[in-house]
């Protein structure tokens, strides 16, 4: 079978950066799934950049970009733009290279990979308060200074570096059917699919590629529909690390040619994929890197056959998962809040903890209020959180305090 042609990086170009990037990077464990493959119906793995150092599968990029630079430009240094985990793949690159860095961060960057950054050696400088804007600063840096821009996902020297996560998941699961990848930029999703689709090519044995983005920031959910690269108005989401308004160039031409799908998670969806890999496979991973996992847990896909799920990072900050683990909880229904409205007399808050205690409900908190909305002037309000097992038990739950009389209204 002939080679497969695309605009991206040949098959050889990306072996030849997966022996560049060995110096520095891990061949990142794969780890099987029981609880996603009951879910799914196949045998899933996990590849866990997580695990990588520095915490993502950037470093693989970022160093095999620095490393294709001559030696007059790496004199002049290297700056990019992040609010993390290529912050930390260009810093700890540059360091490994004796490469001067500035990295440019948003104001509000979490202070562990702002840390971090500083910690492999870059020079950080805060700049604006969103991603786009340290990114302006960055380019206008390099075009003052001399120094050599790096970009997070668009660029053939970046996606070859990525490819490589490909041609671990090709010798660690060679009989892969379905591979799915968190899409932001899209570097990632274009290394990894260019790796795949061209040694399919070759050997004849194809493999599906399969993409997840935040439904709140999805150019190529709407970009891959209309067959042009599309702007969208990015939302916040939980995801930060794929929240991007417009494919790469480079990317979308890639992905057009090779994934073969692409599907939207919510942020409820992918807490409570965060938490099921805390829970069943004792892995941290950020909201990013658990996208692929909930479009398994939501169904998104089906019928996909021997499955590899990329983990592409657990950088996270310790409060924004305390959030998470509590958004996961309550997606999971495991996490209850309700309000019940009483008479006001003596004994009712006693009556309805112990109706919840009998239904072996955990209250972790209760605020009582005279001044709800709607309250007569003889009644009052409960506001409870409430630890419960799971939907079924969160019925139970219900039921047994209108069985009392009671008409809980549950806070979503």
């Amino acid at each position: 079978m002939p080679d497969l042609t695309i605009a991206g990086p040949t098959l050889a170009e990306i072996e030849e950066a997966r022996v560049r990037v060995s110096t520095v990077a891990r061949v990142t464990p794969m780890e099987s799934s029981r609880f996603l493959a009951d879910v799914l119906g196949s045998p899933v793995y996990l590849k866990c950049e997580n695990l990588q150092r520095t915490g993502s599968y950037k470093i693989r990029g970022a160093y095999n970009r620095l490393t294709q630079l001559s030696d007059v430009e790496k004199a002049r240094g290297v700056v990019a733009a992040s609010a993390g985990n290529h912050a930390q793949g260009v810093a700890f690159a540059a360091r490994e290279l004796g490469i001067a860095a500035t990295i440019f961060m948003p104001v509000g960057v979490a202070l562990p990979k702002l840390q971090a950054t500083r910690d492999y050696g870059a020079d950080v400088v805060l700049s604006g308060h969103a991603v786009e804007q340290s990114l302006m600063a960055a380019k206008e840096f390099a075009a003052t200074t001399g120094a050599v821009f790096i970009p997070p996902f668009d660029h053939p020297d970046v996606v070859a570096g990525q490819g490589t996560v490909g041609l671990e998941i090709l010798d660690q699961v060679p009989d892969v059917d379905t591979v799915i990848v968190p899409i932001g930029g899209g570097g990632l999703i274009s290394g990894v699919a260019s790796a795949l689709k061209q040694n399919a090519a070759r050997t004849g044995r194809d493999v599906r590629i399969i993409g997840v983005q935040a439904v709140n920031a999805a150019p190529y959910a709407v970009s891959m529909k209309r067959g042009v690269r599309t702007d969208i108005e990015a939302l916040p989401t939980i995801a930060d690390g794929i929240a991007v308004a417009k494919p790469g160039v480079l990317n979308f031409e890639i992905v057009r040619e090779t994934v073969d799908e692409v599907v939207t998670v919510s942020d409820d969806d992918t807490a409570r994929a965060m938490l099921v890999m805390l829970e069943r496979a004792k892995l941290v991973v950020e909201a990013a890197g658990a996208v692929g996992v909930a479009a398994v847990l939501t169904e998104q896909v089906r019928d996909l056959g021997t499955t590899v799920i990329v983990l592409s990072g657990g950088n996270i900050d310790p409060l924004m998962m305390e959030r998470v683990i509590g958004r996961g909880l309550a997606a999971a229904e495991r996490y209850l809040k309700l309000r019940v409205g009483l008479p006001d007399r003596p004994g009712q808050l006693t009556r309805v903890s112990e109706i919840l205690s009998d239904a072996n409900a955990n209250v972790v908190e209760v605020l009582h209020t005279r001044h709800g909305r709607g309250l007569q002037i003889s009644e009052v309000e409960l506001e409870l959180s409430v630890e419960t097992r799971g939907p079924e038990h969160v019925q139970h739950v219900l039921q047994r305090l209108r069985d009392a009389g009671y008409e809980p209204r549950v806070d979503f």
